[in-house]
């Protein structure tokens, strides 16, 4: 059994910046890829990207690539979502997920800290 708690949301500027974290309970942590993911309101729950177990190896979407960057610190049972330029269109509730980013399944999920970028 992994929990998992997101925090790290807020209110930012066009342009800013913004670090979401999300801490895991358990021992268990180090053996699940992780992920990110959003949902804006009236829309469908999007793939944001993911790390490995190892942090060796991450997965961005297209549509963040180049201004969101995924690692994570299995000492600590945290993985991090570092967000650069930020847009309104990022404006969405940020979700951390457990799980295997190759068979794309995602076992445990937290429960989603809001982020907001105004013009």
């Amino acid at each position: 059994q992994v929990q998992l708690v997101e925090s790290g949301g807020g209110l930012v500027q066009a342009g800013g910046s913004l670090r979401l974290s999300c801490a895991a309970s358990g021992r268990t942590f180090s053996t699940y890829d992780m992920g990110w993911f959003r949902q804006a309101p009236g829309k469908e729950r999007e793939f944001v990207g993911g790390i490995t177990i190892s942090g060796r190896s991450t997965n961005i979407a297209d549509s963040v690539k180049g201004r969101f960057t995924i690692s994570r610190d299995n000492a600590q049972n945290t993985v991090y979502l570092q967000m650069n330029s930020l847009k309104p269109e990022d404006t969405a509730v940020y979700y951390c997920a457990a799980g295997s980013v190759a068979v794309r399944t995602w076992r445990y999920w937290g429960q989603g800290t809001q982020v907001t970028v105004s013009s």
